[in-house]
C-alpha cells in the first residue's frame, strides 16, 4: 500500500514538474514574437538643406524630393538608422525656384564628378552618429546630431564644410552665375562655404 501511494505521489510530481516547464516554454516563445522592429520608410523621410549668400549670411532653403534605399529594420531604433544606406538623385533638388534650381544642378552639382548623385551611410557607433557622404568623388564622415523622440520620431542635423568634399571650384562655379544674386548691402559677392543638413523621419513599429 505503502509503495501505491509512493508511486502516486511520484506520478503528480513529475506531471506537475512537467506542466511547469511547459509554461516557461511558453513565455519564452511569447516574449520572442511579441518583440518590435522598427522599420526606416523612405516615404516618411526627408531631406532638407540649407545654404547662405552675402556677408550677412542670408539663409537659402531647399530639399531633396528623391530619396533612395532599401527599408531598413532594427529591434531599436538605432539599430533600425545603423548601416543604413541612401542614394539621393540630385534630379530630385527644389527650392521653390525654377532658376535657381537649375543654377545648383548644372553650375554647382554639374561641375563634379558623379554629378547625378549623392550617396552615403548612417553610422551609429558608441552613442553618436555620422553619414558617411560621397559627393564630387570623395568619401568624408558627416557628424551628426541625432533627436529621437517617442521612439519613432527622428531627427538628424549636421553642417557640411563643402572644402572637405573639394567642391569649392563647383562653389565658385555658382558664386559667378550667382555674382549680383549674392551681392549684399556692402556690394560684396558671397557663398558661403557651409551647408546645413536635415533629414527627417518616422520610424514605423512592425
Amino acid at each position: 500500500m505503502k509503495k501505491i501511494v509512493l508511486l502516486s505521489l511520484l506520478t503528480v510530481l513529475a506531471f506537475t514538474t512537467s506542466c511547469k516547464n511547459e509554461t516557461k516554454t511558453t513565455d519564452t516563445e511569447k516574449v520572442v514574437t511579441e518583440t518590435t522592429n522598427f522599420v526606416v520608410k523612405p516615404e516618411a523621410t526627408s531631406v532638407k538643406w540649407t545654404a547662405y549668400k552675402t556677408t550677412e549670411k542670408v539663409p537659402v532653403g531647399g530639399q531633396f524630393n528623391i530619396l533612395k534605399f532599401e527599408e531598413k529594420s532594427g529591434t531599436t531604433p538605432e539599430e533600425a538608422l545603423n548601416n543604413l544606406s541612401f542614394s539621393i538623385p540630385i534630379s530630385g533638388l527644389y527650392t521653390n525656384n525654377d532658376a535657381r534650381d537649375l543654377k545648383l544642378k548644372t553650375s554647382f552639382f554639374g561641375e563634379m564628378l558623379d554629378p547625378e548623385f549623392l550617396k552615403g551611410t548612417i553610422k551609429y557607433n558608441n552613442g553618436k552618429y555620422a553619414a558617411s557622404i560621397t559627393m564630387n568623388g570623395v568619401t568624408k564622415d558627416l557628424p551628426l546630431d541625432v533627436k529621437i523622440t517617442d521612439e519613432r520620431r527622428v531627427t538628424l542635423s549636421g553642417t557640411m564644410d563643402i572644402k572637405n568634399w573639394d567642391a569649392l571650384g563647383a562653389l565658385s562655379a555658382l558664386n559667378k552665375v550667382c555674382f549680383d544674386l549674392h551681392k549684399g548691402a556692402d556690394g560684396v559677392s558671397k557663398t558661403w562655404e557651409d551647408v546645413a543638413i536635415e533629414v527627417s523621419t518616422f520610424l514605423r513599429k512592425n
